[in-house]
């Protein structure tokens, strides 16, 4: 891992990152220039990156601990959206020139804790100093039997349109950490948890193969990420908002203050997945959802045409306010 930190790069190797490669053979204790991945006889290797970056994806004092598992999680949700299972990943980590070791032992604690819950060891990466600022980024390894990988491109015409688990969640909690709006202590302590600790939906994922036609995760904002499901697949997704699932703290936020639906149905950070199916294949996302615990909820359908529409229980459009989330030219 070369480059230059305050702590002595290779001590900051030897006593914080080797020790997370340790279940990773091909990873050769950190000690060469490259990894070997293993992928078993007949399967497909998935590799996705995602990078978080102070001030723009979490702030420092989010906790380190958070910070880091965080950075596996949303990792671990692109691999779920495409029916993987996790195999590894490397790791990216870019720190001031004096870092503060405390912080890196309890972020990599929050490595450790969430790589043996999701069997998921570090392969390698590279270690940098930057010139302000935290810069985090993973490329994540998964498998999957070959040309069963799920893609955001291969929606059809007629296809029921479902998202798993709840919506809205994480964005109420970015609009207290940053707007500082007040919702119950419950609901906060709720909404933060959302935000900070999403879950990935990996059994879902892969038992979705074979059954969806198309998946994806939603990282930035419900409305936005089925619109990129649409135009990928050369279609016009329809949601219905009164169909999509909100948790019982969201609901009643809505129902307290109904400008929040924007927020809700156009925010980032849930990493719920988002899927189409054939109608045919109702039953089998039903009984899906039973055998993992986890409830899937037709929000639409994909039609002829291009763009996204949401709708009230009417059939009328509705006009949001936010778009969703860019990094570059846009919201």
């Amino acid at each position: 891992m070369p480059g230059q930190v305050g702590l002595g790069e290779f001590d900051l190797i030897a006593r914080y990152l080797a020790p997370l490669s340790a279940s990773a053979p091909g990873a050769f204790n950190l000690s060469d220039d490259a990894a070997i991945v293993p992928v078993p006889a007949g399967e497909d290797l998935v590799v996705t990156t995602d990078a978080m970056i102070e001030g723009v994806h979490f702030l420092a004092k989010d906790g380190p601990e958070r910070i880091a598992r965080k950075l596996l999680r949303v990792n671990l949700s692109d691999l779920a959206a495409k029916g993987a299972r996790p195999i590894g990943y490397q790791l990216i980590l870019g720190l001031p020139a004096e870092p503060d070791e405390a912080w890196l032992a309890k972020f990599c604690d929050g490595l450790r804790r969430d790589q043996e819950a999701f069997d998921f060891p570090l392969y390698g990466g590279d270690t940098v100093r930057t010139p302000a600022g935290i810069t985090l980024g993973v490329t994540a390894f998964g498998s999957m039997p070959s040309g069963s990988m799920l893609r955001r491109s291969t929606a059809q015409v007629g296809d029921d349109l479902y998202v798993t688990g709840s919506i809205g969640d994480a964005a109420l909690g970015l609009e207290t950490k940053l707007n500082h709006r007040l919702f119950s202590s419950a609901a906060m302590l709720f909404f933060d948890a959302r935000l900070h600790l999403p879950t990935p939906r990996l059994a879902f994922g892969q038992r979705l193969r074979g059954l969806a036609h198309a998946a994806m995760d939603v990282s930035d904002g419900l409305v936005q990420d089925a619109g990129h499901m649409a135009k990928a697949s050369g279609l016009r997704a329809v949601i219905t908002a009164d169909a999509v699932p909100l948790s019982l703290a969201t609901r009643q936020a809505v129902q307290d203050d109904p400008d929040l639906l924007s927020v809700v149905l156009s925010g980032g950070d849930d990493y719920e997945l988002l899927f189409s199916a054939a109608p045919d294949q109702a039953a089998a996302v039903v009984a899906l959802s039973r055998s993992v615990g986890l409830a899937a909820t037709r929000i639409g359908m994909l039609t002829a045409g291009q763009g996204v529409v949401v709708q009230d229980h009417t059939g009328m459009p509705l006009t949001l306010d936010h778009g969703g989330f860019q990094h570059f030219g846009g919201s």
